[in-house]
């Protein structure tokens, strides 16, 4: 097997890939456990946090933002420890986040 592209996916993205797991209850059961949305609002709550175009937010940071759905500042804060987000980037974030709990 090749490796044709390298970028993380969220757990709803990996979880509609689930024909490639269907023998490895391990990951079946923790993809049915902790993916709280559908692949199609995990794709639309990574679009609009892209769009704010900050180059404090990795990729890697927006798929753990759509993969734990943070409830507040402090939340988000755990996940850009190793940057440091303005109020303003960081309400920008979790009214964004907001819209899909």
């Amino acid at each position: 097997m090749n490796v044709l592209n390298k970028r993380p996916l969220t757990l709803a993205e990996l979880k509609s890939y689930g024909k490639h797991f269907e023998e490895n209850k391990v990951v079946n059961d923790y993809l049915k456990t902790f993916t709280k949305l559908t692949s199609d609002k995990a794709a639309k709550l990574v679009e609009e946090v892209r769009a704010l175009n900050s180059p404090k937010i990795k990729e890697e940071n927006i798929i753990k933002l759509a993969d734990m759905l943070p409830e507040n500042a402090e939340d988000i804060n755990k996940i850009f420890s190793e940057v440091s987000l303005s109020e303003e980037e960081t309400n920008a974030i979790l009214n964004i986040v907001k819209q899909y709990h």
